[in-house]
């Protein structure tokens, strides 16, 4: 491979991160594992946090391995959404980042409510309601914690406070600061008379910048630590999201004219928007209007993706039964189909535990058959996933007004074959699953455009789409998924 620019792109997902090594040749990309770790929250105290001094760590354990390949061109960051830190005026960090499934701001939806309208916040930011999302946490620290936020000089979002350890700069990429529900969706800038509604600071938000050039360099302290050469750092789209769905593999030109799912812990659903979609349809079926590369709206759903299927299997090896995704499979395809369903975003879902219990017991709820085997619970959150895969899309033609033959799934939920097609069964469309991993290459492609060795969005898609196999999942057994779904509906009709 003749190389003509070696980049790294270090992806921190909510369970794990790795540094990936990219090396393109002006055609396609190859890309190498460097390096790989896990991603574990820790409890204290009844707070569960994220461990960002372990992570800081990790990236270093990277840039030391990648050193055995050359001269790095670049290195970019992207993480999961709406989380952050808050630093000092000395540029401390005042406590690690809250993890979004900590239950602390269960109810605060509500008391913001009560001084903003529900309807007026969706309008200004077109953003789903989530009670995860960052307004909803500062409104937890403005009225439980105001000391913290009076010490804190700076908010920065996870991707933001992992480079400031590292190069020293201060920034808010567009992309990651839309997941919080705090950025004006038609200014593309923060939302500071909301905030001032809430009383809540703006002073400690730093100016949004946007992704596709150089934003800085690694800290001669880390280099030195390090014993490294000085690598450029990218502004990329640095939420995990925008990242894979500038990997979509599409030969469409169009912005809005492909659906995607970015799978993994979360399905995000939705589409490629050339502007924000905000109106009373969409604030009804609760959708979000995300940043995107290029000033482009993600215009998604925030769907409780594999999420379901971790913490499931974790609860059964918890329990001593020390099986695989591939044992929990096999034993979903021998139960029967359509026996019961869950809708995935119940709160109940959302935060760690005996998922299979909280399962059963909201199936007993809707007096539905309970699944008991291991492999009932398995079959029902798939075809439940299918299932709400197939109501959004029907919402997001109702939106846009178009139909969609095609439906992209990328990233590490693509492993997951049974997914694939039973989404492809309920959604009536063909399934093209790829890239795995689309977080990292989308998180590499836009690296290389900032430093134009590709020219465009559409030209790093047409990349991406040549450097690695897709599959092809066809719609089946439609007749008796239709039937299916007109129960789901009956059964989360409210929902």
């Amino acid at each position: 491979m003749n190389i003509k620019k070696q980049i790294l792109a270090f992806d921190f997902g909510a369970s794990s991160g790795r540094a990936m090594l990219g090396r393109f040749d002006g055609e396609k990309i190859e890309l190498e594992e460097v390096h790989r770790f896990s991603n574990d929250p820790v409890l204290v105290s009844g707070t569960l946090y994220w461990d960002v001094l372990r992570l800081i760590h990790e990236v270093k354990q990277g840039l030391i391995k990648a050193k055995a390949y050359g001269k790095i061109d670049s290195l970019a960051i992207d993480t999961w959404g709406v989380d952050f830190g808050l630093i000092d005026a000395q540029g401390n960090l005042l406590e690690n980042p809250v993890h979004y499934r900590d239950t602390r701001t269960h109810g605060m939806m509500e008391e913001v409510f009560k001084i903003i309208p529900k309807e007026d916040i969706y309008r200004q930011t077109g953003i789903q309601f989530m009670n995860i999302n960052t307004l909803f946490q500062l409104y937890y620290l403005k009225t439980r914690r105001p000391d913290l936020l009076d010490r804190a000089d700076k908010l920065l979002m996870m991707p933001d406070l992992l480079l400031f350890m590292l190069t020293g700069g201060l920034q808010s990429e567009f992309t990651i600061a839309s997941t919080g529900q705090l950025i004006d969706a038609q200014k593309s800038d923060w939302a500071y008379d909301l905030l001032e509604k809430l009383d809540l600071p703006t002073d400690i938000l730093c100016p949004v910048t946007y992704p596709g050039q150089v934003s800085g360099s690694l800290s001669a302290e880390i280099c030195d630590e390090l014993g490294i050469d000085p690598i450029p750092v990218v502004a990329i789209a640095s939420h995990d999201t925008a990242s894979a769905v500038v990997a979509v593999p599409t030969a469409s030109t169009a912005a809005d004219d492909f659906v995607y799912i970015s799978s993994g812990t979360w399905s995000l659903m939705g589409i490629e928007a050339k502007k924000p979609l905000i109106n009373d349809q969409t604030f009804k079926f609760n959708f979000t209007n995300e940043g995107g590369y290029g000033k482009t709206t993600r215009f998604l759903k925030n769907i409780m993706g594999l999420w379901l299927i971790q913490e499931s299997r974790r609860q059964w090896n918890r329990e001593g039964a020390d099986v695989s995704y591939a044992d929990l499979e096999y034993e979903a395809l021998e139960c029967d189909a359509f026996k019961s369903f869950i809708n995935p975003d119940e709160d109940i879902l959302g935060t760690p535990g005996d998922m299979p219990n909280r399962i059963r017991e909201l199936c007993r709820k809707t007096g539905q058959p309970v699944p008991e085997k291991r492999g009932e619970v398995v079959r029902c959150i798939y075809e439940s996933l299918a299932l709400k895969y197939r109501v959004t899309k029907d919402q997001i033609e109702t939106v846009t007004g178009h139909k969609y033959d095609d439906l992209h799934i990328v990233g590490g939920g693509t492993k997951d074959k049974l997914l694939s097609q039973f989404t492809a069964n309920s959604t009536s469309s063909r399934v093209i699953a790829g890239p795995i991993e689309a977080t990292a290459l989308g998180n590499m492609a836009v690296q290389l455009m900032a430093q134009d060795a590709i020219k465009s969005l559409p030209e790093a898609r047409k990349v991406i789409a040549a450097s690695f196999d897709l599959k092809y999942y066809e719609p089946e057994d439609q007749e008796v998924w239709e039937t299916a779904l007109k129960k789901y509906k009956e059964i989360y009709a409210h929902k």
